[in-house]
């Protein structure tokens, strides 16, 4: 019987590139080693307290093994691990591990674009695996689990998932840094990664810079609006926000605790003496800065030659990709470094920079951060950096000084380090000056501060908060879902149109009917609009509600027999009679808040004013989301400080701030013709807060709409002005 079928209870699902065990083929046969250290690492603990299992490649190619070994490995990993393999072929490893995640998306995410390459086959074995991943999750869940994709290998994944299983909780968490719009429009496939994110119901980074850069880059590329973090996709809404990674903290601890740890520590201080220990680790790699450590510690002994035989650097450089040329340059020029500084300093008595290039274990590792005075982390781009926090956990008695990129995320939580700029050399020269110089009292201070968040903040905090904010997602979905008209609804609100003898229908224009433009005047009404209005308006009173000025409706559809409430609210026309003022403007105000609006389009590129007879419009259509962000919650300020003995209306609508006449709204136009008729059908629909006015007003029969996601008072929704316009071709149909 298919698994799929059985389970009773829902399953959380953790899916990344890789699995925490490797399988290695030994003399003695096929071997599962765990993996040291990371994000798998840690990834596992988490894994084993949530009782998951772990979708991953073994790090071993398919052809490797026997298909009698591969089910034998499937069931030691499933049985032991709580892990399933998903197995590569050599081909598809090097196209897609070693060609396009680590030779295009890594160097172009860490802003080192000029080491990218854009190889077509590449992004094509990238995508295949993509699908071999899916096909392998799509084996072992059902709709009802949830699914946790990590990291750039599987960009594609959760949209690839979404599209078999529409309604699986599916989240998505990035472990290295989101570029900038200006370096990811350098990637070619950029819409295909961003489509693919966007499958997820919760899309985690570790800083708000992450955040950010992703919104801006979903607007620009896919024309994707955000609103306070949440994206509108057709029916379901995306949720966007920073989960900074912890750490294990108390495992760090109790080993630095132990006892066989305290007997190293001790050997090596006895085998360094008196000396000041500054300690970097890092895989190679040209994001981490090595290079830059070495050249600012030559600098540190040439300047300062007090420092002479008081202080040592134990460089730790664990191999990676030693296949690249690239990566083999950078291991020749480190050592090429570290001999020249050795050679230039070095006594029978003293080596300034110890180096070790191999792989420590946790005991090594923990042995080291508990030895050295200084950590120097100093990477020139990097997603969190966990090296950081776990230097500070096994700092026990609180002596000990971070020196930290501010480069890197972590910066963003452990500002009582000694933060400094990785690419100038005099910045990492003091920061070293300092972290030697520093009392202990002032190192015990900071420490304290930071261990404490780290405490608190730890990895299962970070899980834990990541999976509890998914289920509200989910919750937050499943509610907007409810009001959607679809199904049985929409089938009933069909039928009472079509048997309705009197049918009144007010529709908001921008938004509703037509799609929201960077400038107004690019809205125009397209050939399917204006039939849909002119068939409508043979069976029915059709009302277009909307902010747009007369003139603009008369030459837009002065020819069609509908009324109007237009300026929202100020002025309505019946169908064959003459416009009407509800309320005559009084337009002192204007000059005042013409000036103030004129200051912000000054300070804000792409903003404008617009003026009609009631109001004064600030649209900032074409600005960017940060931009509008810093703005709008000033002037808004501004405005309504001014404005409160003027008599008017500050309103914040969808890319515009709007100052008008109090006492008119489209609610109030709307009486016009909701007073002394009976109607068997009302229909409203709009998009935006105007439109808010307009449902208050309606009967308790009326059927009012919201075109979107935003909160509303509607009874139902449609998500696009798209569906929308397909449901109104569908209500006349065979009338």
């Amino acid at each position: 019987m298919n698994e799929r079928k059985v389970r009773a209870t829902p399953s959380l699902f953790l899916v990344s590139n890789r699995l925490p065990v490797t399988v290695e083929r030994r003399r003695g046969g096929i071997q599962l080693v765990e993996s040291i250290g990371g994000v798998a690492t840690g990834l596992q603990q988490f894994q084993e307290s949530m009782e998951s299992q772990w979708i991953g490649w073994p790090g071993i190619a398919r052809e490797r093994l026997s298909t009698r070994e591969r089910l034998a490995v499937a069931r030691k990993l499933r049985d032991s691990y709580q892990s399933i393999p998903v197995y590569l072929r050599h081909e598809e490893i090097e196209g897609y591990y070693n060609g396009f995640c680590n030779s295009t998306i890594w160097p172009l995410f860490h802003y080192f674009p000029q080491h990218a390459r854009f190889h077509e086959q590449e992004w094509e074995m990238f995508r295949k695996v993509n699908e071999r991943f899916a096909r392998e999750v799509l084996r072992h869940i059902t709709e009802e689990d949830t699914v946790w994709v990590h990291d750039f290998h599987l960009f594609l994944l959760p949209q690839m998932l979404r599209k078999a299983l529409p309604r699986l909780s599916i989240g998505f968490f990035l472990h290295i840094p989101f570029p900038s719009f200006e370096i990811l429009r350098q990637f070619p496939w950029r819409e295909q990664i961003l489509t693919g994110i966007a499958g997820a119901d919760l899309v985690g980074f570790h800083t708000y810079d992450d955040v950010l850069h992703f919104l801006r880059s979903m607007e620009r590329t896919l024309g994707l609006e955000h609103e306070v973090g949440r994206i509108a996709l057709d029916e379901r809404i995306v949720r966007v926000d920073a989960f900074p990674l912890g750490i294990d903290f108390e495992h760090f601890v109790n080993q630095a605790r132990d006892k066989s740890s305290q007997q190293a520590v001790r050997t090596l201080q006895r085998q360094f003496g008196e000396r000041r220990i500054i300690l970097s680790i890092d895989r190679l790699d040209y994001t981490k800065g090595i290079t830059q450590r070495l050249h600012a510690f030559r600098d540190l002994l040439q300047r300062f030659p007090q420092y002479r035989n008081k202080v040592s650097l134990l460089l730790v450089v664990p191999p990676s990709r030693t296949k690249v040329q690239e990566y083999r340059r950078m291991r020749e020029e480190i050592d090429t470094l570290v001999g020249s500084i050795n050679g230039m300093f070095g006594t029978l008595q003293w080596t300034p920079v110890r180096y070790l290039s191999r792989t420590l274990d946790f005991r090594q590792l923990v042995n080291l951060y508990s030895f050295a005075d200084i950590a120097l982390v100093t990477p020139l781009r990097d997603g969190m950096n966990l090296i950081s926090k776990e230097f500070l956990a096994c700092k026990l008695g609180n002596r000990g000084v971070l020196v930290l990129s501010e480069m890197a995320g972590a910066a963003k939580e452990l500002s009582e380090a000694i933060l400094v700029n990785p690419v100038h050399r005099e910045s990492m020269v003091r920061g070293l000056l300092q972290a030697l110089r520093m009392p202990v009292r002032e190192q015990r201070k900071r420490n304290r501060i930071m261990r404490s968040s780290l405490k608190r903040r730890t990895l299962q905090w970070w899980g834990t908060r990541f999976l509890a904010e998914l289920r509200k997602t989910k919750s937050m979905q499943t509610t907007l879902s409810a009001t959607f008209l679809r199904g049985p609804a929409r089938a009933d609100v069909i039928r009472s149109f079509r048997e309705a003898n009197k049918r009144l229908l007010f529709l908001d224009y921008d938004g509703t009917l037509s799609a929201f433009r960077p400038k107004p005047e690019q809205a125009k009404p397209t050939a399917r609009v204006l039939t849909l209005l002119r068939n409508l308006s043979e069976l029915s009173t059709v009302v277009l509600s909307t902010g747009r000025t007369r003139p603009v409706l008369e030459r837009w559809f002065g020819h069609l027999p509908i009324g109007y409430i237009a300026e929202h609210g100020n002025w309505v026309l019946k169908r064959g009679g003459k416009w009407r003022q509800l309320l005559v403007e009084t337009s002192d105000w204007k000059p005042a808040i013409r000036d103030i609006l004129e200051q912000y389009v000054d300070i804000t590129p792409g903003s404008f004013i617009e003026e009609k007879e009631n109001s004064l419009a600030w649209h900032c259509r074409q600005v960017d989301t940060e931009l509008i962000a810093a703005r709008t919650p000033d002037l808004l300020s501004v405005l309504r400080d001014i404005t409160a003995n003027y008599g008017v209306d500050v309103r914040e609508g969808k890319r515009v701030i709007e100052v008008k006449t109090a006492g008119t709204d489209k609610g109030k136009g709307a009486q016009e013709w909701l007073d002394n008729r009976e109607w068997d059908f009302i229909l409203a629909v709009g998009d935006d807060w105007t439109d808010e006015d307009l449902f208050r007003v309606m009967p308790a029969n009326a059927i009012t709409i919201k075109v979107g996601p935003a909160p509303s008072i509607a009874r139902y929704r449609i998500p696009t002005y798209v569906e929308f316009l397909s449901f109104l071709e569908e209500c006349m149909q065979k009338m």
